[in-house]
């Protein structure tokens, strides 16, 4: 009788010997012969691997299989990794409870804001574009659920901000700051393109934007640097006018009665001294003098040469500051640089007053006529900012200059020399301390370069409203403030020195230039970290993060919305990294 044709299919066996097993996957054919059901043995599967022989078996049990390409299809795909390390960082150190203790559109809105500074900072109208879903750039619509905000939902969420304010300054300055600590404070500008705001107005020019409005803001911050308020006021406040309100904020707002407030020579002068500070309890200073000040203390004697034989820091009194301790430091290296500039400044003012005097002298058409040769003088001599160093003599045929030696010998004197001036008792607080806590005064800088150009770009500024500028200056300080906590554990994968102990011991001394550690200088000379990594500034890293990307996928066939799911891209070694360092979760 004839073999009737039979299925074939995957049969699996399974053997124990001395304790092991063995599996045998056999491709067999099933008929039946003579009305018996007989197998025969196709071929040997064993040798194949599980997931081929699982397909096999699928196949022939009439699965379909097609390629992945063929099965699916990636509808969108957004830069993700930054948005999870900004947005994991700000949640992590509960900034989401400091704007307010309940979730609400407005504040999601603004932690949206807070968040898009950071990763790309640009105008409340690109941030809208960037969030909604059709013009998005990034995951950060798609994760908060805002991805069809409008602008005009933005700026009420900023009003909304700008009320909070004193309330959120509050609760990060119970964070940051204690009874008796050091607050750093110093103040900025950023110029004003427009005509329309109130606070915009000529003033100090601190970006080389001459002619153009600017606005002033004071920022405060704790003596680790960490920001916890910042105030604006009109383009034309002068520095030191802006102390009393910051006072005022410290003591009555933040409830701090007791505070050590660290300003610059050009903030705490001696004015705001003797109007706002000296006399009041629990209120002390830490500043530094102007060179004026410096120069007469030195002619009364109370500044000398030979107290820096053997040291570079000494500690005087003088009865024009009664009650005050004062920190003579002086820097060699400081010391060497100021005289080769003030060398280089001095030849280039002679070689522009040389050239006038050649033209008193030439034989077609001299200069002449006092006014005619004073008014090129004028335009000339204090160029370089050091007018005060020369004598001229202006005649009506001619112009003669030379340097004042004498003088020019008495501030070389006193070159590399700065001075330190506090109300902190010595019991309180030592004179290296005093002098460390004037130099952390850098950090309130460094936090102004990320504002300005670095990292944040708070300019150009496009609001007109008066408290539309407030409240986009203080988003700024808030993505700063994720920002500084973002760089503390990130330090191993940055240029940052992540070892600055280490770098503390190689100093010297507190008025010696600062050190980096043996650590910064590998990295700055390999420019790879101590596990392989490149090394990045905080910019191209949060670049490196964003091309972890969150994709849209979807079956092929399905209608829009059926069949869709989300799919992270597998980070790299470096992307692990740094979210591990973070210890933020990558899928939001």
């Amino acid at each position: 009788m004839a073999k009737r044709e039979g299925a074939v299919h995957v049969a699996t066996t399974e053997r124990h010997y001395k304790g092991r097993v063995y599996l045998t996957h056999l491709l067999r054919r099933s008929y039946r012969e003579e009305g018996k059901v007989k197998h025969e043995t196709l071929g040997n599967l064993s040798h194949l691997p599980a997931e081929v022989i699982q397909l096999v078996r699928g196949s022939l049990g009439g699965e379909k299989f097609v390629h992945a390409e063929d099965a699916f299809e990636i509808i969108r795909s957004l830069p993700h990794g930054h948005v999870a390390a900004v947005l994991g960082t700000l949640q992590k150190i509960g900034l989401e409870e400091v704007i307010a203790s309940r979730p609400s559109s407005e504040r999601t809105l603004a932690i949206a804001m807070i968040v898009a500074r950071v990763i790309e900072p640009s105008s409340k109208l690109a941030t809208t574009r960037a969030i909604q879903e059709e013009t998005c750039s990034s995951s950060l619509g798609q994760v908060l659920k805002i991805d069809h905000v409008k602008e005009d939902e933005l700026y009420e969420a900023m009003d909304w901000l700008h009320e909070r304010q004193d309330r959120i300054e509050k609760k990060l300055a119970a964070r940051h700051l204690l009874e008796g600590c050091l607050v750093l404070y110093d103040v900025s500008s950023s110029f004003y393109t427009g005509t329309h705001c109130s606070l915009a107005s000529l003033g100090h020019n601190r970006d080389g934007k001459n002619g153009y409005p600017q606005i002033v803001y004071g920022l405060l911050c704790n003596d680790e640097g960490c920001p916890v308020g910042i105030e604006v006021f009109k383009g034309n406040t002068g520095d030191p006018k802006t102390l009393g309100s910051q006072i005022k904020k410290i003591r009555e707002r933040f409830g701090i009665k007791r505070v050590v407030l660290v300003g610059d020579r050009g903030m705490i002068t001696t004015a705001r001294i003797d109007q706002e500070l000296r006399g009041v309890d629990g209120l002390d200073w830490i500043t530094a003098l102007r060179s004026p000040a410096i120069a007469k203390l030195a002619r009364q004697g109370v500044v000398q040469l030979s107290l820096f034989d053997e040291r570079d820091l000494a500690e005087v009194t003088s009865p024009d500051y009664p009650g005050e301790r004062l920190m003579v430091c002086r820097n060699p290296l400081l010391a060497e640089k100021r005289s080769h500039t003030r060398e280089d400044l001095l030849q280039a003012t002679e070689k522009k007053l040389e050239k006038i005097a050649v033209a008193t002298r030439r034989d077609k058409k001299p200069l002449s006529g006092k006014a005619e040769i004073g008014i090129r003088v004028g335009k000339t001599i204090n160029a370089f900012k050091v007018g005060k160093h020369f004598q001229v003599k202006i005649t009506e045929r001619g112009f003669s200059y030379g340097r004042k030696t004498e003088r020019i010998a008495e501030e070389a004197a006193l070159d590399g020399i700065y001075i330190i001036r506090t109300s902190v008792p010595r019991e309180s607080l030592a004179a290296e301390s005093t002098v460390r806590a004037y130099k952390d005064l850098s950090m309130v800088e460094r936090a102004f370069r990320c504002l300005k150009t670095v990292d944040l770009k708070i300019r150009p500024i496009f609001h007109w409203l008066e408290n539309r500028v407030r409240a986009h200056v203080f988003i700024c300080m808030l993505a700063y403030y994720v920002e500084w906590h973002m760089r503390q554990p990130l330090a191993p994968l940055l240029f940052d020195d992540d070892d600055r102990s280490a770098a503390e011991n190689l100093r010297e001394s507190i008025v010696a230039p600062a050190q980096y550690s043996p650590s910064a200088k590998e990295k700055a000379a390999t420019k790879l970290t101590k596990d392989g990594y490149p090394v990045h500034s905080f910019r191209s890293l949060l670049k490196d993060l964003a091309t972890l990307s969150k994709n849209r996928v979807r079956t092929k066939g399905e209608k829009s919305g059926s069949g869709e799911f989300g799919m992270l891209t597998t980070p790299t070694a470096l992307q692990r990294r740094a979210f591990d360092l973070l210890e933020v979760p990558v899928n939001l």
